[in-house]
């Protein structure tokens, strides 16, 4: 969906565009200005004050000078980090920095947010803060395709789950049939082991 990596077969189509056998400077363009992506490292320079890794995409995006700060200040609001708009990344938590991971990947007020994984790389105690946002951001309305081994969140937020195995998708169905009523023994032996702990 980004054009990071290129399909070997098949086709991406988002809201009617076909991205599949887009030019890649059509695809950069493309993503630059409707897909937002929260990686599962936090990805933020630490020579960049907290506020300046969110600033800094901005530049890039053509955002007006003037309106950089605020932006960045309506962003940090957003996760709950104004406190820490002036510190390092190595001063904050790891929650603090995926959650301005985040704020970062909506400078551009993306159509889409895509997150891969967004808890991995965090300790058990700082998953609910990013969780939070996330669940936050999906009740405003936001479009997120989200790569996750959290169920519990999955079940709150997601409008359509899918389940995959071996790079193929296994079984895709609503929230509630999927984990009620899984139809393929893959997704079943996945859930009952995974739901036990």
């Amino acid at each position: 969906i980004t054009g990071i990596d290129r399909p070997t077969e098949g086709e991406v189509y988002v809201a009617g565009q076909q991205l599949t056998h887009m030019g890649e400077d059509r695809v950069a363009g493309w993503r630059g200005k409707n897909v937002g992506v929260v990686f599962q490292f936090f990805q933020l320079l630490p020579s960049l004050t907290v506020i300046e890794n969110i600033i800094m995409p901005m530049t890039y995006a053509g955002t007006y000078r003037g309106k950089r700060q605020e932006r960045a200040m309506e962003l940090l609001d957003l996760v709950d980090l104004l406190e820490v708009a002036d510190k390092y990344p190595s001063q904050v938590s790891g929650g603090q920095q995926q959650r301005v991971a985040v704020a970062r990947a909506l400078v551009t007020r993306p159509e889409i947010l895509i997150a891969d994984e967004p808890t991995s790389a965090l300790d058990p105690e700082m998953i609910k803060e990013v969780l939070d946002v996330m669940i936050e951001l999906a009740e405003s309305g936001m479009t997120m395709l989200c790569v996750t081994h959290e169920m519990g969140f999955a079940k709150t937020v997601a409008n359509s789950v899918i389940f995959m195995d071996g790079g193929e998708i296994i079984e895709s169905n609503e929230p509630e049939e999927f984990f009620h009523n899984p139809q393929h023994d893959r997704t079943k032996l996945f859930l009952s082991q995974i739901l036990q702990h």
